[in-house]
């Protein structure tokens, strides 16, 4: 058990006094700052006053019963993330599963044993903790994760290091088609995914850089094979993290596998709107989208002067058109005021107001 650095707060609801006071006596004596509520209507509003960092409460109470302080502690976003346990003198099943589908954490029924009290509390802290840790986007961080879930959830042991691939620019790392076998973190660089259209055009899918996962995607699809091309648009340094590992991350444990999907979604939600939001606009408003883009997520920018360095056809394969067409839109824009080009065909964004003007407008 590891030593709680902060006392943690439990909220207790519960209507019988001798039940309310002898589970706050337990929890207070393991170390716990305990706080308690005699029905539900109460305990709703220290739920609102202290903010739990865990809530135990009985389900037939008067004023309030146990699945609507849950339901209103799940339908409150300061509270949802706060883990719940029931309890109860019932042993029905059907009374637990509509704790469970309410959203309950876990079930305790009394009388129950002062042990089983104590190892609920705290694997609901700990896996709350688990979830609500930051991990650092690079391979320390990542390697953490791994470590803390081995740990806490007994799961299989990982691999104890990652192979490491340097990337010089314009390698490719994995091809379209291709068996999807490895899951990719980069730990430097930058690096665009594409598919080649049916006239052999690119048509760029992504764009990820430090800290970012790539791969995952098709190591999930039922096809098992790479369902874009990647390649270094700058050199690069990645951490090959091998499909066992992605599986075992994804499927042995409900806890590891949300915090897992977390870290490894990056911004697909966001990548797909900007995306969708560029097939239905003009070219010139896709110029000025992608411009944003780049300089808003810090892809490609340069942090003397933010700046972005990107090459032309890659340029013109975000916004799906020919590198013509985007030199010319770039030269407009340069014409117009609102960009630079410097040294190396750098891109220097000087009226970013106007730029959004014409994203959502033009």
């Amino acid at each position: 058990m590891q030593i709680q650095q902060k006392m943690k707060k439990i909220l207790i609801i519960e209507d019988n006094e001798d039940v309310r006071e002898n589970t706050a006596d337990i929890l207070e004596l393991a170390k716990y700052e305990v706080i308690t509520a005699e029905n539900g209507k109460v305990g709703v509003e220290k739920i609102k006053q202290h903010t739990p960092d865990l809530i135990i409460c009985d389900i037939m109470m008067p004023e309030l019963n146990g699945y609507d302080v849950l339901e209103i502690v799940s339908n409150t976003k300061s509270t949802r993330s706060i883990p719940f346990i029931f309890l109860t003198a019932k042993t029905e099943k059907r009374d637990m599963r509509k704790g469970m589908n309410l959203g309950a954490d876990d079930y305790l029924t009394k009388p129950f044993e002062e042990n089983d009290l104590l190892e609920a509390v705290h694997c609901r802290i700990q896996k709350n903790d688990f979830l609500k840790k930051e991990f650092s986007k690079d391979l320390k961080g990542f390697n953490e994760f791994i470590e803390e879930a081995a740990e806490f959830f007994d799961m299989e042991e990982f691999s104890k290091e990652f192979k490491t691939k340097l990337c010089k620019k314009r390698d490719i790392l994995f091809r379209e088609g291709t068996a999807a076998n490895t899951l990719f973190f980069i730990e430097s660089g930058t690096i665009k995914t594409y598919r080649t259209t049916e006239s052999g055009k690119e048509f760029v899918t992504g764009l990820f850089k430090a800290g970012d996962f790539i791969g995952q995607l098709s190591l999930i699809t039922d096809k098992g094979t790479y369902i874009d091309t990647a390649t270094a648009l700058k050199e690069a340094q990645v951490h090959e993290i091998p499909k066992a590992d992605f599986m075992k991350l994804l499927h042995d444990n409900k806890v590891v596998s949300t915090k897992f999907i977390n870290m490894i979604s990056n911004d697909f939600i966001e990548m797909q709107e900007q995306l969708v939001s560029m097939a239905f606009a003009s070219v010139r408003q896709k110029v000025a989208k992608t411009l944003l883009f780049l300089y808003n997520k810090e892809i490609l920018t340069n942090k003397e002067d933010s700046s972005i360095s990107i090459p032309r056809e890659d340029f013109a394969g975000i916004i799906g058109t020919a590198t013509e067409t985007a030199i010319r839109m770039l030269t407009e824009f340069k014409e117009e005021g609102l960009i630079s080009i410097g040294a190396g065909r750098k891109i220097l964004i000087k009226d970013k107001k106007a730029i959004e003007r014409i994203a959502i407008f033009n």
